[in-house]
């Protein structure tokens, strides 16, 4: 899938239908000349209703049809016969889908599971016919109910991407270029910050027949908790991450620091993501040799005691299969 193709974030406007209209009628027949009221009742208007599915990995399909609108219900008929419903309008969205009220932001829904399927317009009750109106002192009501309206609403949809892995790292730390080396992903590549835009995902296979889904999450910047840059688009993304792999380039000017850096903007944007497994691996090692890794790796033992770390290269390989293995037990343990 193309960056361009991946939509995330988007607002929709729904109108669900409006109800039909009870009948007043009265029944007429041949040799019944006054058989009192046989309104029927008016059909339900649409629901626009979400539905998840396991198939859709992006918005895409909201991109260019943002507007939705269900059928109306019709209205009742006589011998007490109930109006069609409106026709329900169905929007298929990805799994990890989170639909959002635009004006309070509330969160109505999220959706996790294939097929889990929510209301998020109901349509209006349709009208009662008027033989509900028959008493015994007025027998020929020739009144019955309007149909009640539907309901509008402007609603966001956010799409936090549902991955067994996460790459966390600052612009330019060689996430993407990582994620074509374990996957079959081909991520843009290039020698500036922020050349990933959206997350890419690529499918890692393992031993066995077996895989694991990892994300390119776009660079965090320091900062990014508070909305600096595009922060809060990119750290969404982390939040349905099983795991978090963080990348940090062998040539950087302090690792600890970095490493610190970035948990403290996930601690800010939610702390419970701190939670979640974690493993530091430090990109760009073919451009040390022995002696300096060693060095190093003592270096990252003192001053970071608590953080398992390893050595890898994307473009010699080094370290990728050591790299899958630790993934894989990170996810099964």
């Amino acid at each position: 899938m193309t960056e361009g193709n991946f939509v995330d974030y988007v607002k929709i406007h729904l109108q669900s239908g409006k109800g039909g209209q009870g009948s007043s009628h009265l029944r007429r027949e041949k040799y019944v000349a006054k058989g009192g009221p046989d309104g029927g009742d008016g059909g339900r208007g649409g629901h626009v209703m979400v539905r998840g599915n396991k198939d859709l990995w992006t918005l895409l399909g909201f991109k260019f049809k943002r507007h939705f609108q269900a059928g109306h219900g019709e209205h009742g008929g006589r011998q007490r016969s109930t109006g069609a419903d409106g026709e329900d309008v169905v929007l298929e969205v990805p799994l990890g889908t989170v639909i959002k009220d635009l004006e309070s932001g509330e969160q109505l829904f999220e959706i996790t599971e294939d097929g889990q399927q929510e209301i998020l317009a109901e349509g209006g009750l349709g009208g009662r016919g008027n033989w509900h109106f028959k008493t015994s002192t007025n027998q020929t009501p020739r009144y019955s109910q309007p149909g009640l309206p539907g309901e509008e609403k402007t609603l966001l949809l956010e799409l936090k991407v549902l991955a067994d892995v996460g790459l966390v790292g600052f612009p330019n730390a060689g996430k993407s270029t990582l994620l074509a080396a374990m996957t079959s992903a081909k991520p843009k590549i290039a020698d500036y910050e922020f050349t990933t835009l959206k997350p890419n995902l690529g499918i890692v296979k393992y031993r066995d027949f077996q895989s694991f889904v990892i994300a390119d999450i776009p660079g965090i910047i320091e900062g990014a908790s508070e909305g600096r840059g595009l922060g809060h688009y990119f750290l969404r993304h982390i939040e349905r991450n099983a795991a978090l792999l963080f990348l940090i380039p062998a040539d950087s000017a302090d690792i600890a620091a970095d490493y610190e850096i970035l948990l403290g903007e996930l601690r800010k944007y939610n702390p419970e993501l701190l939670d979640k497994r974690r493993l530091l691996a430090i990109s760009k090692a073919d451009l040390l040799d022995e002696e300096l890794t060693r060095e190093m790796q003592a270096e990252l033992e003192r001053t970071l005691p608590d953080v398992e770390f390893t050595f890898i290269s994307s473009v010699s390989g080094k370290g990728l299969t050591a790299l899958k293995d630790r993934l894989w037990k990170l996810l099964n343990e």
